[in-house]
C-alpha cells in the first residue's frame, strides 16, 4: 500500500483555493464525498429522530427500564452476530450497492414503525420485530460505509479529515434531530418521527445513485467465506493497534454507550420532565460530540491521536459518574455535553487510526470487527444495564459504566509504547511519519515515536 502525495489531486476534486475552503474541509473538495455529505446530513437527522422517539414509544408504554434494554438488546444483536460475515461480503462485492440496499431496506423500516404507531396499532412486540431488522441492516450497512469511506476520498492524505467530517455530521445530526423529535412528539406522537426519517432516507439514496466511481477490483481468488473470516480474524488478532482499540471500544461499548437507552428514565423519574426534557438531554450530548468532532476536523494529521483515545474515554467516564449524581437538569445537560465530547473524541480517533493502518484487501473485515466493538458489544450493554438499573436504579448504573470507560482508558495507556512501536513502520511507508535512524525508532514512548 503506498502513499500517496498530499498534493495529489484525485478524479472529481477542485482545488481548496477554487472553492474557497479551509484546510480544516479539504475532503470536501471530492465530488463524491460532496454527494455524500449533502444525503447523509439530511437522512442522519430523521436516524435521530426515530431514535429517541423509540426510546420515548417503549418507556411510554411499558413503563419498564428493563424492556427499554430489551429493545436496545434486539435491535443490536444482530449486528454482533452477523458483522463478521458481511465484512466478507463487503470485501467480495460492490460498496455502492450494499448500502443502496441497506437504506432502501431501512427507508423500508421506518415507514413500518411509522403507519404502525399512526394507526395506534403498535405493539412492544412489533417494536423488537422492527429493532432486530434494523440490527441486521446495520450489520451490512456500517462496515460497508466505513469501507465506502476510501472510495469517496480518493486521496488517502484527506481520509482522516473526511472521517472528521463525517463525525461532524452525525453529531450536527444528534444535535438537531433529538431536538425536533422531543418538540413533535410533545405535540403530536412518535409516527410523525419514523414517518420523516423514512422520508429522508431517499437523499442519501439519491446522493449514492449519482456518485462516479470507477470500477472495484476484488481479490478473492476463489477463497470460501469461511477462509476470509479467518483470514480476517487473524489480521486483527495479529495487529496489536487494531486488537487493542477494539478491545477498549468493546468494553465501552459494553459499559459506557448504554447509557442512551436509560435516558428515559433520567428525563422523566430524576428530572421530572417530559419529552422535551429528554429531546434536550440528547441534544447536550450532540452538542458536546460536535464540537469534539469540530475540534478533530482541523487537525492536520493521524499523528498524536493515540493519546486522544485513552483521554476520551477518561473524559466520557467522568461525565457518565457525574450525571448519574446530578438531580439537576441544568447541571445533567452540562454533563452530558462533557459525555459526548469524550466520547466522540475517542471513536472518531479509533475510528481514523484504523481506517489508516488496514491494507484496502482487508478494509472491509477489519471495519466488520469495529462494527462488532462499537455495536455488537451494546445489546449486551444494553441488557445489562436495564437489569441493572431495574436492581439498583439508573443513577447508580451510569456510575458504575463511568467508572469502567475509566479503567478502560488506564488499561489502554498502559499499552501505548507497543502501539505506537507496531504503527510507527506502517505510519513510515504511508509518509505521516518521517524514516529515522533505528536508535530513535526503538524508543516507542520518546517525541519521534508518537503516533
Amino acid at each position: 500500500m503506498e502513499p500517496e502525495s498530499p498534493q495529489h489531486e484525485s478524479p472529481g476534486a477542485t482545488s481548496l483555493e477554487s472553492t474557497g475552503l479551509s484546510h480544516a474541509w479539504r475532503a470536501l473538495r471530492h465530488r463524491n464525498f460532496r454527494l455524500f455529505f449533502g444525503g447523509q446530513s439530511i437522512s442522519l437527522i430523521g436516524t435521530w429522530m426515530t431514535r429517541v422517539a423509540t426510546s420515548w414509544l417503549v418507556y411510554r408504554l411499558t413503563k419498564s427500564s428493563l424492556l427499554l434494554g430489551t429493545v436496545g438488546f434486539a435491535g443490536q444483536i444482530p449486528t454482533f452476530l452477523l458483522a463478521p460475515f458481511a465484512g466478507v461480503i463487503v470485501d467480495r462485492i460492490d460498496r455502492r450497492k450494499v448500502l443502496v440496499w441497506t437504506q432502501t431496506l431501512a427507508m423500508v423500516q421506518s415507514l413500518l414503525l411509522a403507519w404502525l404507531t399512526l394507526s395506534r396499532r403498535i405493539t412492544i412486540a412489533e417494536i423488537l420485530i422492527l429493532s432486530a431488522f434494523q440490527g441486521v441492516i446495520n450489520a451490512f450497512d456500517m462496515p460497508g460505509r466505513q469501507s465506502f469511506m476510501i472510495r469517496m476520498v480518493e486521496d488517502r492524505a484527506d481520509l482522516s479529515n473526511g472521517i472528521a467530517i463525517n463525525s461532524s455530521m452525525v453529531n450536527a445530526a444528534r444535535l438537531i434531530g433529538p431536538s425536533l423529535a422531543g418538540m413533535l412528539i410533545a405535540i403530536t406522537n412518535e409516527g410523525w418521527c419514523f414517518f420523516i426519517d423514512g422520508v429522508s432516507y431517499i437523499a442519501v439514496i439519491a446522493s449514492l445513485l449519482m456518485m462516479r466511481l470507477s470500477p472495484e477490483s476484488f481479490e478473492h481468488h476463489g477463497a470460501t467465506m469461511v477462509q476470509q473470516l479467518r483470514e480476517g480474524w487473524v489480521y486483527v488478532a495479529e495487529s496489536l493497534p487494531i486488537r487493542s482499540i477494539l478491545l477498549l471500544f468493546a468494553l465501552i461499548s459494553l459499559m459506557g454507550w448504554p447509557f442512551m437507552v436509560l435516558m428515559p428514565i433520567f428525563a422523566a423519574q430524576v428530572l421530572h420532565g417530559g419529552p422535551h426534557t429528554l429531546g434536550f438531554l440528547m441534544g447536550a450530548v450532540g452538542v458536546g460530540s460536535l464540537a469534539s468532532a469540530l475540534s478533530l476536523v482541523v487537525r492536520k494529521s493521524v499523528r498524536g491521536l493515540t493519546r486522544v483515545i485513552p483521554t476520551g474515554a477518561f473524559v466520557f467516564g467522568v461525565g457518565l459518574v457525574g450525571f448519574g449524581l446530578s438531580h439537576s437538569q441544568w447541571l445533567s445537560m452540562v454533563l452530558m455535553l462533557l459525555t459526548g465530547f469524550g466520547m466522540m473524541q475517542g471513536v472518531t480517533s479509533s475510528n481514523t487510526i484504523l481506517q489508516t493502518l488496514v491494507d484496502e484487501k482487508m478494509r472491509g473485515r477489519v471495519m466488520s470487527y469495529y462494527t462488532m466493538a462499537f455495536v455488537g458489544m451494546a445489546p449486551f450493554g444494553s441488557l445489562l444495564a436495564g437489569a441493572m438499573a431495574h436492581a439498583i436504579g439508573a443513577p447508580r448504573t451510569v456510575m458504575v459504566s463511568g467508572v469502567a470507560c475509566i479503567v478502560g482508558g488506564l488499561w489502554f495507556v498502559s499499552q501505548l509504547g507497543p502501539i505506537r512501536r507496531d504503527m510507527r513502520p506502517i505510519y513510515e511507508r504511508l509518509g505521516i511519519m518521517p524514516r529515522k535512524p533505528s536508535a530513535v525508532e526503538e524508543s516507542p514512548l520518546g517525541e519521534a515515536a508518537e503516533s
